[in-house]
């Protein structure tokens, strides 16, 4: 199969069961769609499991690494991009306080309490779980040329909307 090097390539409809010589042609917001859901589901799934969601995972782990502690508004500004909807992340903040996996000092920082730690490092251990069943027959090079193609695409939006 020789690779397609122009990038005039005719559209085709989505098709899950389109064979390798035409994906050229399938549509990269299906797949990435597709993907992007698929993937999501099955880690919200396994953190359902023990009682967590990903947003939860989000704000623990924007604690757990900002360079100083931050404040409520902080992490809400940080994460909001990444959540549902605007609402969502200072109720995981404030889910997060009443369950005392965080914490906030006198100039209203937060802080990972013992448990919130533990929590973030077992949520950590099985995302890493799952990104192996992910990445299943997937290897870094593989992946990371996947992702340099996703990255290029944005790029290429980026930039035409910016004309």
């Amino acid at each position: 199969m020789n690779e397609p090097t122009d990038t005039t390539t005719d559209q085709a409809p989505a098709d899950p069961a389109a064979a390798d010589d035409v994906l050229a042609s399938q549509p990269i917001g299906y797949w990435s769609g597709l993907a992007h859901t698929t993937v999501t589901r099955c880690l919200r799934d396994a953190m359902a499991k023990i009682d967590v969601t990903q947003p939860q995972y989000w704000v623990l782990n924007r604690v757990a690494y900002a360079p100083v502690a931050p404040g409520f508004d902080e992490v809400v500004d940080h994460l909001t991009p990444l959540a549902d909807d605007p609402y969502e992340i200072p109720r995981v903040v404030h889910q997060l306080l009443h369950r005392g996996w965080l914490d906030s000092d006198a100039e209203q920082r937060l802080h990972l309490t013992d448990t919130g730690e533990a929590v973030r490092v077992r949520v950590r251990e099985l995302a890493t779980e799952v990104r192996a069943e992910v990445h299943q027959g997937i290897g870094d090079e593989e992946y990371v040329a996947a992702l340099k193609v996703l990255r290029k695409m944005v790029a290429n939006v980026e930039g035409a909307r910016a004309s």
